[in-house]
């Protein structure tokens, strides 16, 4: 039984820039650069049958291509920092497609995505990290060049049941080009 979602690839050079900011943080487990990724829609652990439904209804899709910023380092988790990100600039094209992916699923009978999208790349999982470290790396690292790429297609990617950050395996790919 495949876990899916739908994301947006780094660029391999972006995705260097990006990794360049790894290390000086304890409790942080990095992120491989190959597995940066946007993510658009998580849909879960899904059977064969519902896995290639949801593939051929992806195919559906009809956008053009936009561009893609990423700005700036953050964390999630406020007090309990979780998560070392980038943050993506929330585009109108960006938002537009999350939510057709959104509404597909939801048309195939998923639930509803339960918390609002907030794109980034996460680039490490924290374990025990405190707020005060993570505070302080963030203002050591947390500015770097604003760096864009052209989104010209979104895939859907497969994992296997882990605690996080990969390895992920594309599944298929779904141009963006209306």
């Amino acid at each position: 039984m495949p876990r899916l979602f739908t994301g947006l690839e780094i660029p391999a050079d972006i995705g260097q820039t990006l990794s360049n900011l790894r290390g000086g943080l304890p409790g942080a487990r990095w992120i491989d650069p190959e597995n940066y990724h946007v993510t658009l829609r998580f849909i879960g652990d899904i059977d064969g049958i519902w896995a290639n439904e949801i593939a051929s209804m992806l195919f559906r899709v009809n956008r053009k291509p936009f561009e893609v910023k990423l700005q700036g380092l953050s964390s999630f988790g406020g007090r309990k920092p979780r998560a070392v990100v980038a943050a993506v600039e929330p585009s109108r094209p960006l938002i537009e497609l999350q939510a057709e992916l959104e509404r597909m699923m939801q048309r195939m009978g998923l639930d509803p995505e339960g918390r609002k999208f907030t794109p980034h790349v996460t680039l490490a999982r924290l374990y025990d990290a405190s707020s005060q470290d993570v505070a302080d790396y963030l203002s050591v690292r947390g500015y770097f060049p604003s760096r864009t790429f052209m989104a010209d297609r979104f895939v859907l990617f497969s994992s296997r049941a882990s605690t996080g950050g990969g390895p992920y395996v594309v599944e298929d790919s779904y141009a963006l080009c209306a």
